[in-house]
């Protein structure tokens, strides 16, 4: 099954602020395998924009530091998982750690 993962990036790396990274970092996987991963600049922030926009690009889950609940729940309505708390880790290194269920997740680092 085919999945393609969002991981909001900060030089390189996983932003913990979601709506507030330099690019998103997407994912193609086929079962438990990394296709293809390339790198999107997303528009200017704007509150409730992102879930709609990823959703266009046919992502199916998503991998975040922290995120606001209205954020989660837009990505619910949308029909993408959301995993929050996700440690400090490259997006290849979280895509893999999602496909072998052994992405831990901690607190949601977000608080509004």
């Amino acid at each position: 099954m085919k999945k393609y993962i969002a991981i909001p990036l900060e030089n390189g790396i996983l932003c913990s602020h979601f709506g507030h990274c330099q690019q998103f970092a997407i994912i193609e996987t086929e079962g438990k395998s990394v296709i293809t991963e390339s790198l999107i600049t997303p528009p200017p922030h704007e509150p409730g924009l992102l879930p709609g926009w990823l959703a266009d690009k046919g992502v199916t889950d998503v991998i975040a530091g922290g995120m606001g609940q209205r954020a989660i729940d837009l990505f619910n309505q949308q029909k993408i998982n959301v995993f929050v708390g996700a440690p400090i880790k490259s997006p290849k290194d979280l895509a893999n750690d999602l496909l072998n269920n052994t992405l831990t997740a901690g607190a949601n680092y977000c608080d509004h």
